[in-house]
């Protein structure tokens, strides 16, 4: 039985390995992860190949991880980093859609530790990208040829297949989400945290199945589609993220029952309705909370609050600065502009200089 941090404890991993302390925080121009970005991989001689295998449990032992998650990271070597993999992905999509808010996905130090001891609506979404992350990335792996347990998807389950050839490397969600479901372990019966936390672990990983796509190409003579290649993708992963948003905003807060025939316990909404959401039944959809959040307005133990954030002033600053106002700076800042493509194989541009000015929140 896993404990209540087992998908986040990636995130708390990750600072040991340095993957969220040094990750860039996501500009207005980032438009999300697509999911595709490939790992470095060198290829090995077979002298390397052993410090290859030495380096990869070492990698394994690095991670927080349970002794049976250990071992399922250690027999295969494209694991590790996949898992490391998964944590970036994770960690700047929830920074680029939470970047407008008083909660931008600060993950650093004690703010991250004392977070996930609660059951805010903010820990939720983090589980929930958590597992997409690595159902999408462990998905990708395996159709990039980046796992020796696992490759394309072969399990084609098309209408008319005598008109379909089924061609092309699909992304492996079939394998993909026996893998987490085994990583996850099973569901917890008692503990209301940790039916919380593996619930919106599924949410997760749900959302990633329900945006597979299948793509296909048409061969034939004269471009004629007698026969189809098809393959099955999974959307970008910032599509993932948007969806994930969405049920943030949405998410329901729960209690505890108890079911008389099993003795199991399980979700319920809680006992004093909530505004807005009376007394909604969770779905196995929705994203779940058991305690209300804070402010996020002052420096607390949960994040260092918005004094100094940048915001933007027809846009946000009203909500992030919580009602205490902003500065306003003027500076100049020199960017290239028009630029053009010259023969060959070059981009040339000119310099413009414009001022431009910076709005910040208040202490």
């Amino acid at each position: 039985m896993l404990d209540g941090h087992v998908l986040l404890g990636w995130l708390c991993s990750c600072a040991l390995l340095g993957l969220l302390a040094c990750a860039p925080r996501p500009s207005d121009a980032y438009f999300g992860l697509t999911g595709n970005e490939p790992l470095t991989i060198l290829p090995l001689t077979s002298e390397m190949e052993e410090a290859a295998v030495k380096a990869h449990y070492k990698v394994c032992d690095r991670l927080k991880l349970e002794k049976k998650q250990r071992r399922m990271c250690r027999r295969d070597p494209g694991v590790a980093e996949t898992l490391m993999e998964a944590i970036s992905m994770s960690a700047l999509e929830c920074q680029y859609q939470f970047r407008f808010e008083r909660w931008n996905c600060t993950l650093e130090g004690r703010y991250r530790a004392s977070l996930l001891k609660r059951g805010f609506k903010e820990t939720a979404f983090l589980y929930a990208i958590s597992s997409a992350g690595l159902t999408h990335a462990m998905a990708k792996a395996c159709s990039a040829g980046r796992m020796e347990r696992c490759t394309c998807d072969e399990a084609p389950d098309l209408e008319n297949r005598e008109a379909w050839q089924w061609g092309g490397c699909g992304d492996n969600l079939k394998y993909s989400n026996k893998f987490v479901k085994e990583f996850l372990g099973r569901k917890p019966n008692k503990d209301l945290r940790a039916r919380v936390d593996f619930h919106n672990n599924l949410v997760g990983m749900k959302v990633i199945k329900a945006g597979v796509e299948t793509t296909c190409k048409c061969h034939g003579v004269s471009g004629s589609c007698t026969v189809r290649t098809c393959w099955r993708q999974l959307s970008p992963f910032h599509e993932i993220g948007k969806q994930l948003k969405q049920k943030y905003e949405t998410s329901l807060k729960v209690g505890s029952t108890t079911n008389e025939a099993t003795g199991e316990g399980d979700i319920s909404p809680p006992k004093k309705s909530i505004p807005g959401h009376g007394d909604q039944i969770p779905r196995t959809t929705d994203l779940v909370y058991i305690d209300d959040s804070p402010s996020f307005c002052m420096m607390s133990r949960y994040s260092p609050g918005t004094s100094g954030r940048k915001c933007y002033k027809d846009k946000n600053c009203d909500s992030i600065c919580c009602g205490r106002g902003h500065n306003t700076q003027s500076r100049v800042v020199t960017r290239p502009c028009q630029c053009q493509v010259r023969w060959c194989c070059y981009v040339e541009c000119k310099q413009c200089t414009q001022r431009e000015e910076v709005y910040t929140c208040k202490d």
